[in-house]
């Protein structure tokens, strides 16, 4: 499947879609990338309708999101605080290690520029604030990002799959 094609083809439609039905342009964005973020990781077993799939999908992402700030709302936990777990034992801190290791292998395959608007939006930037420091155009983010997870889509899957 030919994820950047797909991207260049559907997203100018979706990120319409996605801004009329959240009213936020940032959302709509963030909805769209995680949205193609899917469709790298398990995309459609058909690929007779990805556009109907793509639609589905993004609509999910900003439904769940959205259930996720209203749950964390009402049981007060708008400044989630990072869960402490129990030191880990060898086995799993060797696991945590060697994924540590295939991670920043994963990263060094691609560019620089690539390497860090992925990890930005990772954190949690929006698009606006990723184009500024990295200096690349507000519209060019959210293809960036799709070109990097390509090329990381197949160690992705083998990660996941290692690590279960």
């Amino acid at each position: 499947m030919d994820v950047e094609a797909l991207f260049e083809e559907h997203q100018p439609a979706l990120l319409r879609y996605l801004t009329r039905y959240t009213g936020d342009s940032e959302e709509a964005a963030d909805a769209a990338q995680e949205t193609y973020l899917r469709l790298v990781e398990r995309p459609p077993r058909r690929a007779d309708n990805v556009r109907a799939w793509l639609f589905t999908v993004a609509t999910n992402v900003v439904r769940d999101g959205r259930k996720r700030q209203r749950t964390a709302h009402m049981i007060g936990l708008e400044d989630r605080l990072p869960v402490v777990d129990a030191a880990p034992g060898p086995d799993a801190a060797y696991e945590q290690a060697e994924r540590r290791r295939l991670v920043q292998d994963m990263l060094g395959k691609l560019s620089e520029k690539e390497r860090t608007i992925l990890l930005m939006w990772e954190d949690g930037f929006s698009h606006s604030e990723i184009a500024e420091p990295t200096g690349i155009k507000k519209s060019s983010v959210g293809p960036t990002i799709a070109r990097a997870l390509k090329k990381l889509s197949g160690d992705i899957r083998r990660l996941k799959e290692g690590f279960r």
